[in-house]
């Protein structure tokens, strides 16, 4: 995999599941993010383009094989980044539920990977941001977790949105949310106002 290769499959790849760049650069400029955990990334490096210190956590073969060229990988977040000084790019090849030999962390990344905010919360600072969608009822199981505070969503045009939160994880008729069924299911329920990404502070 030659350097055209690394900037075409990324490239590619962002194309496919839509540019987060500027979903990335919000959070990060709003919480002073500087270190960042992005477990079940799979190939999606725009993190590493506005904040300097990133940790990709995947075991999926294709993930795997991109990030070997991280030499590579450096050299094009070198080239499109949009702060002063080097990148630092760390890739584990690994299931993020194992054990991960990292420090702590200002935000974790959650995006149609699993429960990843229940799995490594652990390394999440005291105050720290979990950024996650309800795909699969991440962000349900944080509205229900007492280590976490939910803070705010993101609404269109990339804004976050702080106000009417009690709007939001509510069901219609308000029925109960059956947290033993979302993680059997790993599915958000249907709540009455959804939003494509919500904003948790972990507070213990």
């Amino acid at each position: 995999m030659n350097r055209l290769n690394v900037d075409q499959e990324y490239i590619e790849y962002r194309d496919k599941i839509g540019d987060r760049k500027d979903l990335y650069d919000l959070v990060a400029r709003k919480y002073d993010v500087k270190r960042v955990l992005y477990p079940g990334s799979h190939i999606d490096i725009a993190p590493s383009l506005v904040m300097p210190h990133a940790i990709y956590v995947d075991n999926f073969k294709g993930a795997i094989k991109f990030f070997r060229k991280i030499e590579l990988i450096q050299e094009y977040i070198n080239q499109n980044k949009e702060y002063d000084g080097p990148c630092d790019i760390v890739f584990l090849g690994q299931d993020y539920t194992e054990d991960l030999d990292i420090e702590p962390v200002d935000l974790i990344i959650s995006q149609y990977a699993g429960f990843v905010g229940q799995a490594t919360k652990k390394y999440l600072k005291t105050g720290g941001i979990l950024l996650c969608n309800d795909s699969h009822g991440d962000a349900t199981l944080a509205r229900y977790d007492d280590d976490f505070e939910f803070n705010g969503v993101i609404g269109k045009n990339n804004k976050i949105i702080s106000t009417h939160l009690d709007s939001y994880f509510v069901l219609p008729g308000n029925q109960t949310v059956d947290l033993a069924k979302v993680n059997e299911q790993m599915k958000g329920p249907k709540y009455k106002i959804s939003a494509n990404n919500y904003i948790f502070r972990k507070i213990s």
